[in-house]
C-alpha cells in the first residue's frame, strides 16, 4: 500500500461502520432481551445492554466509578494503538492489520459508551444452556486483532526472513 494509513483508515472504517450499523438495526428491530434462534441450541442473536467491561466484567460496579474508568481506558488504548501502529514497520502486514481491527473494535465500543453509556452485545453463541457472554462485532475485531498480533509476534520473524 502506497501509504501507510491507508490499511489502518480502511479496517477502521469497515469495522466502525459495520459495528454500529449492526447495533443500531438491533436496537431498533429488538427489545433488551429479546432472543431469535439462529441455530437453535448453538447460535441466537440476543439483544444485551452492557454497562460493564469485556463480557460484563464489573458490570455491577457504580456507573459513577464505571462510566469514568471506561472511557478512560477506551481513549488511552485508541491512543496507544495509534502511537504503536505509527512505529511499526511496512513490512509487518499482519501486525498492522491487527493493530487496526483492535482500534476500530475499541472505537466501535467507545461510542457506544460515549452515547449509551453502555454498549449493546447481541452475539450469543452457545451450546444448550452453557453460554459465552454475549458479544458484538467490535469486541470480535478485538478478539481477532490481539489473536493476529499473538500470531506475528510468535511466528512473524520467521515469515520475514
Amino acid at each position: 500500500m502506497r501509504n501507510k494509513y491507508t490499511l489502518l483508515l480502511l479496517v477502521v472504517g469497515m469495522v466502525v461502520s459495520s459495528d454500529q450499523l449492526t447495533k443500531l438495526y438491533v436496537d431498533a428491530v429488538m427489545m433488551p432481551q429479546q432472543s431469535v434462534a439462529v441455530i437453535e441450541h448453538v447460535f441466537h442473536l440476543t439483544y444485551v445492554r452492557n454497562p460493564g467491561g469485556a463480557f460484563g466484567i464489573l458490570a455491577r460496579a457504580g456507573r459513577d466509578v464505571m462510566r469514568p474508568l471506561l472511557l478512560g481506558l477506551s481513549a488511552l488504548a485508541v491512543v496507544a494503538i495509534v502511537l504503536i501502529y505509527r512505529t511499526t514497520s511496512q513490512d509487518r502486514l499482519v501486525a498492522r492489520l491487527a493493530f487496526a481491527l483492535v482500534l476500530g473494535g475499541a472505537i466501535g465500543n467507545l461510542i457506544d459508551r460515549i452515547r449509551l453509556d453502555e454498549v449493546i452485545d447481541f452475539l450469543d453463541v452457545h451450546w444448550y444452556q452453557y453460554h459465552w457472554p454475549a458479544f458484538n462485532i467490535a469486541d470480535s475485531a478485538i478478539t481477532i486483532g490481539v489473536g493476529l498480533l499473538c500470531w506475528d509476534l510468535l511466528f512473524g520473524k520467521l515469515a520475514r526472513h
